[in-house]
């Protein structure tokens, strides 16, 4: 991996954003399920993307990769009763896979990196046990096998555990024989994620009930049908570019649509709130900010867009309470530690506890040298961390952006950011 020292610098310029992560999973894996042929357009290869199409291609389905799109033929998929599926480090990915994976009989073996074997899945194990599909894992690495057949049911999931659940039994109960539910019990968060799967679900043929978040009704016997789709521009990555917009940055962002159902758009929300205006441009939109203001965040429905938003928040004028974030310990990193340790390390104000932080504005960032955590979100707010420091930014890990925006530091750089960057032994 690299080392990249970072020379503080304000970024101006234009930016195309990076296509949805999001939604290039939920398209590809409902094209994926279609009996026929389906091209998803403006897909960007992170690794995330990559083990969501390898574990469908697992499945027997054909994709082709091309430049900025696949082709995906739905026709072949569970054509295998034994596969093998390699998660790499998608939380998505796997979560979305299990359920998929057990449509039709099935002797699966999941594998994955890094974290990924640490971040829970008791849901569907309690899934397994009632429903007798044998299973077996190992303590600390993903290593799962699953072997059996999921069948319609009633299925009770919590609603502060990760959404990602909830999205899987989607895609995988409407093939079932029988009638579905899943009830959720509690107050249900990252309601926008439910909201992306559901739409995108319709635009593959698939109805499924919503009765307030509380529970969702689930016809069996539905058929997929082949759908041509654009994934539209990722609010998860917009929030870096809005938020070194918010600290003085001259951008004019593109392509990004503000009528998105995608929940990180609340990021744009809070921003607005601490001061922030926002211009709508012909060629794109800016937000300018002069002073920022703390405020109130609830961490619940916008988990991913918090380690960046906590970046602004340390220069907003007062002091601002995150709350509702303990789903940000079990990420790619404890990202409420890792968030704690780059605001601490270029001398900001934050203190925190199991689920909040309580950060406290400054009225500059120093330098100094700021683990990444090998988490992509926090190495890309490093990046914009650094616009604003009174001298050089170091950080232990440039690759990790791979997972979910590979192009970052090339955009960066286009943008007029000024990095410098070694190799290192791992």
């Amino acid at each position: 991996m690299s080392e990249l020292t970072i020379t503080p610098t304000k970024l101006k310029g234009k930016i195309v954003l990076p296509p949805s992560k999001s939604l290039a999973h939920r398209a590809i894996i409902c094209a994926s399920l279609a009996d026929g042929v389906s091209r998803i357009d403006n897909i960007e290869y992170s690794d995330d993307i990559k083990a969501t199409i390898s574990c469908m291609k697992a499945l027997g389905t054909m994709i082709e990769e091309h430049g900025d799109y696949v082709v995906v033929d739905g026709s072949t998929t569970f054509t295998t009763s034994k596969c093998e599926m390699d998660c790499n480090e998608s939380g998505s990915t796997l979560r979305f896979m299990v359920p998929i994976a057990l449509v039709r009989q099935n002797n699966v073996h999941f594998i994955g990196q890094g974290r990924l074997g640490q971040r829970p899945l008791d849901t569907y194990y309690e899934i397994f046990e009632r429903q007798n599909i044998e299973y077996m894992y190992r303590e600390g690495a993903l290593d799962l096998y699953a072997m059996g057949q999921l069948k319609a049911d009633v299925f009770e999931i919590p609603g502060d555990i990760s959404s990602q659940f909830i999205s899987g039994l989607m895609f995988a109960l409407p093939l079932l024989p029988g009638d579905s539910t899943i009830k959720v019990s509690g107050v249900l968060e990252s309601k926008g994620y439910i909201d992306l799967t559901l739409d995108m679900l319709s635009d593959f043929g698939i109805e499924i009930e919503n009765n307030d978040y509380q529970s969702f009704t689930i016809k069996g016997n539905q058929k997929y049908r082949p759908c041509n789709k654009r994934v539209e521009a990722d609010f998860s990555q917009a929030a870096f570019y809005l938020v070194a917009s918010a600290l003085g940055s001259d951008l004019i962002i593109q392509d990004l649509n503000l009528n998105s159902s995608q929940g990180d758009k609340m990021v744009l929300d809070y921003l607005l709130e601490m001061g922030c205006e926002l211009q709508k441009l012909e060629d794109g939109i800016k937000l300018t900010a002069n002073g920022l203001r703390a405020i109130e965040v609830d961490a619940s429905q916008c988990p991913d867009v918090i380690p960046v938003l906590s970046v602004a928040l340390g220069m907003a004028k007062g002091t601002s309470n995150v709350t509702n974030a303990k789903r940000l310990r079990i990420k790619e990193c404890d990202r409420i530690d890792a968030t704690v340790d780059l605001l601490e390390t270029l001398g900001g104000k934050v203190t925190s506890d199991e689920s909040s932080m309580t950060i406290t504005g400054v009225d500059h960032y120093t330098s100094g040298a700021c683990r990444t955590y090998d988490d992509h979100r926090l190495a890309m707010s490093i990046g914009i961390i650094a616009t604003v420091c009174q001298g050089p930014v170091h950080l232990d890990n440039k690759e990790c952006v791979g997972k979910s925006y590979p192009k970052f530091w090339d955009d960066y750089t286009m943008l007029g950011g000024i990095i410098d960057a070694r190799n290192m032994e791992k």
